[in-house]
């Protein structure tokens, strides 16, 4: 394989995106003494080219050992290659991340397969639900990554249908634990298959540690260590499984005083199972829960805790098994490699985006200078809205001042279905805008996992009038 330092690179692009490639182009040469030019094809944008119209107007007058398209060409790039006798390979979808794209070709992405953490996913109050609903959540969470459905019931009442339930879980081929003090609910659903219980102390201790199923060992209140202590202990003489879990409380009830207990009883049993329901944090703390979660998958990675609890009752804490579970194999690669858990997975950034890349205020005037056509660029940049096109550029931060500026302008009015796109990407660049994200026009803003898949006006339009190209 040709050393890269060594390769002649080729980038093709259109007219609009030729003095942002240029200034990539000079970074690539200067940081990175990667041979690299530019062709530039008579076409406007770069994202609307086919592989069939670079086929007709691309003239190769010199050898290259690779040639970089931009990320949204369509077609089938192996009818260039056998054309041209060259490689041509799609780069990034933003130009601006050429130099992540080349710089990293040869490094192995990290693996993220791997964790140590186990996933207990709640379902929170599950007697006042219908089988269907219980079916269908926990069907939910293992998708999400749960490894455990955790049957939650209501204290105070016996649930006549606990047995069945764990039955149709296990049926659907997942893993159960009941989480329940009451002592027929509980033999029922071990009977029936639930592997874990929660919780023991005290007060179940006798009657819970003669079933072959493995308990979770808490105290009788999160502040009493002494109770835990004689819980494990009777547990250990009784040689049955469990696993222990000190409590975590919410902040402002006690959290930094809970953690503190967590590792004390890691120093204190340094060899047995331990467990954190982090539900309790989650829930409790009023923001986003993903980087909540994030920061107790470190907490429970560093300090050998091997199974959490987690639930999805309230909204902000909605993708929370998924949020773990890309937390724990993130924290799993940063922690058996002692580095930061830095630039190794960008799916937990949601409300901002890993990086921007901004356009100087110049850029923005030369790129509205060189716009011809009457179609419309939409910018968010330096902490305003732009709409440009040939006949005018607006700008400010009333995106409805702006479209009446625009139409007051234009020679003519906009159909419905033009004004609705507009409308469509200047709430989107607005969001942008106000969140500090990425605004590129025709792509999906970037929510981290729970990005959802857009298709460009373009597409749609080329769909319509080729349905089976």
């Amino acid at each position: 394989m040709t050393n890269r330092s060594t390769e002649r690179i080729l980038f093709i692009t259109g007219r609009l995106a030729e003095p942002a490639l240029r200034q990539v182009s000079d970074r690539l040469r200067e940081r990175w003494s990667l041979d690299c030019e530019i062709t530039v094809l008579n076409v406007t944008v770069a994202a609307l080219m086919h592989t069939r119209l670079i086929a007709n107007r691309l003239q190769l007058n010199e050898q290259y050992d690779r040639v970089i398209l931009p990320g949204w060409v369509q077609g089938d790039l192996r009818d260039l290659t056998e054309k041209f006798g060259v490689p041509f390979e799609r780069g990034p979808k933003d130009l601006y991340d050429l130099p992540t794209y080349l710089t990293n070709a040869d490094r192995e992405p990290p693996d993220l397969s791997k964790y140590s953490i186990e996933i207990i996913a709640e379902i929170n109050h599950a007697p006042q639900m219908s089988r269907e609903d219980i079916e269908s959540l926990a069907v939910r969470y293992r998708d999400s990554g749960a490894d455990v459905i955790d049957v939650g019931c209501v204290p105070g009442d016996s649930w006549k249908d606990v047995g069945e339930t764990v039955r149709v879980l296990r049926d659907l081929g997942l893993r159960v634990s009941i989480d329940s003090f009451d002592r027929p609910e509980v033999e029922v659903a071990v009977k029936a298959g639930a592997e874990l219980v929660l919780s023991a102390n005290s007060e179940n201790r006798d009657w819970l540690s003669q079933l072959d199923v493995e308990a979770v060992v808490i105290p009788d209140t999160p502040d009493d260590w002494e109770s835990l202590e004689q819980t494990v202990d009777y547990f250990l003489t009784q040689q049955r499984p469990f696993r222990i879990d000190p409590i975590v409380e919410p902040i402002g009830c006690g959290f930094a005083n809970s953690l503190q207990r967590y590792w004390k009883a890691r120093q204190q049993w340094p060899e047995l199972p331990m467990m954190m329901g982090i539900g309790n944090l989650t829930e409790l703390s009023e923001v986003d829960s993903a980087g909540v979660n994030f920061l107790l998958a470190g907490y429970c990675e560093e300090l050998g805790i091997g199974s959490v609890l987690t639930t999805e009752v309230i909204n902000w804490c909605r993708s929370s098994v998924a949020e773990f579970d890309l937390a724990r194999r993130t924290i799993h690669h940063a922690v058996t490699r002692s580095i930061p858990p830095k630039h190794l997975e960008s799916s937990l950034v949601m409300l901002r985006d890993p990086k921007l890349h901004n356009l100087s205020a110049e850029e923005i005037i030369k790129l509205a200078e060189s716009i011809k056509d009457q179609n419309f660029r939409i910018l968010a940049e330096q902490g305003q809205l732009h709409l440009i096109n040939g006949a005018g550029h607006w700008s400010g931060k009333d995106p409805f001042e702006m479209f009446d500026n625009m139409v007051a302008d234009q020679n003519g009015p906009l159909d419905a279905s033009h004004a609705f796109y507009l409308g469509y990407e200047m709430c989107k660049a607005m969001t942008a805008l106000t969140l500090g994200k990425q605004y590129r026009q025709d792509q999906a803003l970037d929510w981290g996992f729970l990005t959802m898949p857009e298709v460009s006006a373009h597409d749609r339009r080329r769909n319509k009038e080729s349905p089976d190209e």
